[in-house]
């Protein structure tokens, strides 16, 4: 039999998360020989490469090695190697369903036509209580997904998280992959290279789908609940955001003007609402879209 779908999983010094996210692999339902794993190594300096070689009895178990740091370089090494009709992506703390990657070729087999780009549900596993602060607003700072009960073709307004995502392989191929620019590296928290991408294959036609049956649960460590971890995420949303808007040029002075000022006029009252907002949650989320406006006016400036 060929293999059917490739699951790829970009990984950096996460040995102990990757473990269960092998694990969750190496325990579909769909038959091993119509899938592989990928396990795109981004440089890791711990065990990473030995744990792996725990999962040798799995059929059809690659691992490669990204010596350029980049989470969007390690999935480009790792899909440009698979051998599926579909390509899908899990984070290293993230656990697939048993059903994942079956209801994967389910899903693009019933629609029509076919989509481009289907994602579903990220579930939080978290390890240390929720904070008070935390409003259900922001999680999506955390790649948390949910929209619907029931499937949906997204509009502008509603995202897919690459934690929990699958592409037809042809699609993938000519929308270039994922920008190198986007997503994080190392210690910078840039983020949208599945927005990115998700719109070089709607802009051939394709459609983005939505799937509540399709589930990973994602682990939030404790690292990530503070506000110093959400407050540099939300700055680096805004200046990936500026990196969206201006592929392959610089704009000009007086658009960077524009754009600087009509950002500051949408500032402007949240700035207020964040002094002035009595529940926690509701000031913090204020205070992260003011931070995430700032990323935004620095990245115009700062872009090359």
């Amino acid at each position: 039999m060929s293999v059917r779908i490739s699951a790829v999983v970009a990984t950096r010094n996460r040995a102990g998360y990757l473990r269960k996210a092998l694990e969750s692999l190496a325990n579909q339902t769909l038959s091993k020989e119509l899938y592989e794993i990928i396990v795109a190594d981004n440089a890791s300096q711990d065990d990473t490469r030995q744990m792996v070689s725990e999962f040798s009895n799995i059929p059809n178990l690659h691992y490669v090695y990204e010596p350029v740091i980049g989470v969007s370089r390690a999935r480009n090494t790792a899909w440009r190697q698979a051998r599926g009709t579909y390509v899908a992506f899990l984070d290293d703390d993230a656990v697939a369903r048993p059903e994942w990657l079956a209801k994967f070729l389910e899903v693009f087999a019933t629609f029509a036509p076919e989509p481009g780009m289907i994602g579903g549900k990220c579930e939080p596993i978290w390890e240390a209580p929720k904070p008070d602060w935390l409003s259900d607003k922001m999680l999506g700072y955390l790649s948390i997904v949910h929209w619907s009960e029931a499937p949906i073709f997204l509009g502008r307004s509603k995202w897919l998280s690459v934690c929990n995502m699958a592409i037809p392989m042809d699609a993938l191929r000519k929308a270039g992959g994922f920008r190198e620019d986007l997503g994080r590296q190392g210690g910078r928290l840039r983020a949208n290279p599945e927005i990115y991408l998700r719109q070089q294959i709607e802009s051939r036609g394709l459609r983005s789908l939505y799937h509540p049956e399709i589930v990973v649960g994602h682990h939030i460590s404790q690292a990530r609940l503070n506000k110093k971890w959400f407050r540099e995420r939300a700055y680096w949303q805004g200046l990936s955001d500026t990196i969206m808007r201006k592929p392959g040029r610089r704009p000009s002075h007086l658009a960077r003007s524009g754009q600087t000022l009509a950002k500051i006029g949408w500032l402007l009252p949240r700035l207020l609402l964040a002094i002035i907002s009595v529940s926690p949650a509701a000031r913090f989320r204020r205070q992260c879209q003011v931070i995430e406006a700032i990323g935004y006016i620095s990245g115009l400036w700062r872009s090359k």
